[in-house]
């Protein structure tokens, strides 16, 4: 038995399994957190966990489903479908009804807040997971494209790291899905800081998923050449995932050359030989897509993760991405990524991922990818719940044995 499996707390900790409460507002048409919380719901029942969603819209579409909670919440012009929670009260309550035994908080505004309140009625712990950069998201929005390089962009940027450092400081632990955020959060002064990653179901993306038949069929489609060489990106169409610069990039490829968007978002890009289709909710097509093309593309900048680079890796297609954050982080090694800003850069980077060089990288991440599949990454992520438990536990019970009786104190005045 290894140190996480041990409960010395049994009567502090539940007996019927444990119980995790997810609260995010990423939960729009598309995007990564969205998919990631929607895995947790799927499988963390293998594990004996039991698994509550409190997010707004979750349960338009399954209204039977109790573990999944609507909190509301008003539209954010341009977010590709995100809703704001503005009744933080009424969210606490409904987590505090759930009686989960952790919470963790997807996102650092509205919810994350109630989710503190509520951990703290429970006197179960509190978890962040940074999913996403909220000083370079703040920087591009006032500073617009290059962000920090205005003096608006810097100031918001400074703004947004002293409001997320004295959130996340209130945290019981802060979880970041790769290193290069992780170091960014403690350089920031952010403590009890983490990695954790996240997954891909590698029995839905995997190489076996191309299907050439369907690939001939949407050439047809899209009026190209059976002989076209499809990049493919999938994910929100946002301003910070740099599409613009691709279908540039493609551009200057020149015929014989297309670009497959897969997704939904506020930003419409428009080019020749640039296709856009809905998101894709069925994985299994999904992975398809990502398995029948000739290469994946990631342009942004500010990734944390990069769960679509991932599942790119997991299906043998070679992947191009940005040097920098999380998604090059991942494909390091293993793929193209692009150091150089400009579109010249980033099509000579997807030039080279047709090459037979990337073809040999793409076994490697394949590797890699088989190292984040889903089981593996639950049982860690389970296993580190378990042991915050018990270490809450343990403050607590010692919190208790050092605190007077009420009638002791009473005498004592």
């Amino acid at each position: 038995m290894n140190a996480f499996d041990r409960r010395p707390f049994h009567d502090t900790l539940p007996t019927d399994g444990w119980h995790l409460l997810d609260a995010t507002m990423f939960w729009g048409a598309s995007g990564g957190v969205r998919r990631v919380v929607e895995t947790r719901h799927e499988q963390l029942r293998h594990f004996g966990w039991r698994h509550t969603v409190l997010a707004p819209g979750c349960a338009q579409n399954r209204p039977a489903d109790p573990g999944l909670l609507d909190c509301g919440g008003l539209p954010i012009p341009g977010s590709g479908g995100y809703r704001f929670v503005l009744h933080r009260a009424g969210a606490t309550r409904a987590m505090v009804r759930a009686a989960p035994d952790i919470i963790e908080s997807a996102d650092p505004y509205s919810l994350a807040w109630s989710a503190l309140a509520a951990a703290r009625e429970l006197q179960v712990p509190a978890v962040a997971f940074a999913h996403s950069n909220l000083p370079a998201l703040a920087a591009r929005l006032l500073g617009g494209v290059h962000g920090r390089e205005h003096a608006l962009g810097r100031w918001a940027s400074r703004r947004a790291r002293h409001y997320l450092v004295d959130l996340y400081r209130r945290f019981d632990a802060v979880l970041a899905p790769s290193q290069t955020l992780a170091r960014q959060l403690r350089r920031w002064g952010v403590p009890r800081v983490s990695v954790q990653p996240l997954g891909v179901d590698c029995s839905v993306f995997r190489p076996a998923a191309r299907d050439a038949a369907w690939r001939d069929d949407l050439c047809t489609e899209l009026g190209l050449s059976r002989r076209t060489r499809l990049f493919v990106y999938t994910g929100r169409f946002a301003p910070e995932k740099n599409l613009p610069l691709l279908a540039e990039s493609i551009a200057r490829l020149g015929p014989g050359h297309a670009l497959l968007m897969v997704g939904s978002g506020p930003v419409q890009v428009r080019g020749a030989r640039v296709f856009q289709r809905p998101c894709e909710p069925d994985r299994r097509r999904l992975a398809r897509i990502v398995a029948s093309c000739d290469a994946y593309v990631h342009a942004g900048d500010q990734e944390t993760f990069g769960l679509g680079v991932l599942e790119a890796m997991a299906c043998a297609t070679p992947v191009v991405t940005a040097a920098t954050g999380g998604t090059g982080e991942l494909a390091h090694r293993v793929g193209i990524t692009v150091s150089r800003s400009g579109a010249q850069a980033w099509a000579d980077g997807m030039q080279a991922a047709l090459s037979g060089v990337a073809q040999g990288l793409a076994e490697q991440a394949l590797e890699r990818a088989r190292e984040h599949d889903w089981p593996l990454v639950l049982a860690q992520m389970t296993r580190r719940y378990r042991l915050l438990m018990q270490r809450h536990a343990l403050g607590r019970h010692a919190t208790a044995e050092r605190a007077p009786a009420f009638g002791a104190a009473a005498g004592s005045v």
